[in-house]
């Protein structure tokens, strides 16, 4: 199941000097605009894959036991960077232009080098120090221009408390940016480092880095290094090729079975997120392949031709009728083509083939509510409340949970799963109402009043806005 999960009220607002834990130039674009949020992008098999990606690198870095979690941000460009300590966030566009799982493996073992060396509590610690040496120098520049105040007009006390105010931050700010550099080289060593500690190549880290060198080789050509948040591409790239070639691993390829993995997820992102042409451009209908008859059978859904996909899909599982993922498509191309009750079936064997993945469960969960039949409502429950227990994050399992206990009379865990999904979505005001509706249904100090209590009084998530 491919969502789009957008939180219209949330703003992530990251300074332009955390560039610092970003890959790319300018991470801002996708993120930081002033009254929107992040859209990030929910799938099983492409999460799944990430993760797989890497679980050796952390343990490599020793951050296994961290609990570090993948995201998926709703944006074409290549990028990929940490914000909190705990997150890897993934643009689609990296996975759709990494044309090897070395590639973006290499991307991701340069941002566990920003986790393992600690570089956003220590740029966070260079901030505050920035901070206040701008306002000491600010308060020296005031008292120089008072004194030369006191000389006179054109008094050179004067002049000098001027120059104060702006000297002293265009030399802070390079010394930041210094600094940054920096963590971009340690974070490349590091990244390095971890790849032959996984017996793993840096040829795709190599080549990443490479792709983004002769793309700004002009936009860089004049630039002051100095100035520049990451080291001038030139440079970096070639200490990164001679540190890259002298592992043994250089020259060791993805297993094969990766690669298809790798090539079924961007075929499947590819048919969810680009137009339809973009997809048959990119996949023509002579290329056989399974990746290319992915991409098929989900744009003939999406673009209506419900009994084509299905038949197209069914052929995918013959082919591989282990594949939890062509179960999941195959519900999913069901429910959305208003045939809820026969989408219930190859939902349960996705669920079961995929280990109980919560994602899919929702998909099953809001499958048996959409189905429109009381003989499902205490499956859909169970189902349901097992998949937020386990992914607690995701808006969708609370709103069919609500519907669940709405079709059964429950409306106190009604409202409660309301209030839960709202607040997830960053809606605040309605959360706040729904929760504060759900302790008048609940007995007092009761696990459900307790709950609504919790997001009565709750604080915006980090990045929310309150409303």
């Amino acid at each position: 199941m491919l969502l789009r999960i957008t939180f219209a009220k949330k703003t992530l607002k990251l300074t332009a000097l955390t560039v610092a834990v970003a890959l790319t130039v300018s991470p801002m674009a996708a993120l930081a605009q002033e009254g929107k949020g992040p859209s990030f992008l929910r799938d099983t098999e492409s999460e799944q894959l990430l993760r797989e990606y890497t679980r050796p690198i952390l343990r490599a870095a020793g951050l296994e036991k961290q609990n570090i979690q993948m995201v998926i941000i709703n944006d074409s460009q290549f990028n990929a960077f940490v914000a909190d300590g705990r997150r890897i966030f993934v643009n689609y566009g990296a996975m759709m232009q990494s044309e090897t799982p070395n590639q973006i493996i290499g991307v991701l073992a340069h941002e566990t080098g920003h986790l393992a060396g600690g570089h956003l509590a220590k740029m966070r610690e260079q901030l505050a120090q920035a901070q206040t040496q701008m306002i000491i120098a600010m308060l020296l520049g005031a008292g120089a221009m008072v004194a030369g105040a006191r000389g006179g007009a054109g008094s050179g006390l004067t002049n000098a408390g001027a120059a104060a105010f702006s000297a002293p931050g265009e030399m802070i700010k390079r010394n930041l940016l210094s600094y940054v550099r920096q963590q971009e080289e340690n974070a490349d060593k590091a990244g390095v480092k971890f790849l032959t500690a996984t017996g793993q190549s840096a040829k795709g880290m190599y080549e990443t880095f490479k792709r983004f060198t002769d793309e700004s080789l002009f936009a860089a050509r004049g630039a002051d290094p100095y100035v520049q948040s990451h080291p001038m591409p030139a440079e970096r790239v070639r200490a990164l090729e001679e540190l890259a070639r002298s592992s043994p691993y250089w020259d060791k390829k993805d297993d094969p079975a990766l690669q298809m993995r790798h090539d079924m997820a961007r075929a499947k992102i590819s048919a969810f997120m680009e137009r339809q042409e973009t997809v048959y451009r990119r996949y023509p209908m002579s290329n056989t392949s399974l990746p290319a008859r992915y991409a098929h059978a989900i744009t003939t859904y999406l673009h209506g031709d419900l009994r084509s996909a299905i038949a197209q899909i069914d052929g995918l599982i013959a082919l591989q009728p282990g594949n939890p993922y062509f179960y999941e498509v195959r519900g999913q191309a069901l429910l959305e083509g208003g045939k809820p009750a026969e989408a219930i079936a190859p939902l349960r064997k996705a669920v079961q083939l995929s280990n109980n993945a919560p994602l899919i469960e929702m998909l099953l969960g809001q499958a048996l509510v959409a189905a429109n039949n009381t003989a499902n409502t205490d499956e859909a429950i169970s189902i349901l409340r097992a998949a937020v227990a386990r992914e607690s994050e995701a808006p969708l399992g609370y709103m069919q949970l609500a519907m669940a206990y709405g079709r059964k009379g429950d409306y106190a865990q009604a409202d409660l799963a309301s209030a839960q999904a709202a607040y997830l979505r960053g809606d605040n005001k309605t959360a706040r109402d729904l929760a504060s509706r759900a302790k008048t249904r609940f007995a007092i100090g009761t696990p459900g009043w307790v709950k609504a209590d919790d997001i009565v009084s709750a604080k915006p998530l980090p990045g929310q806005r309150s409303n």
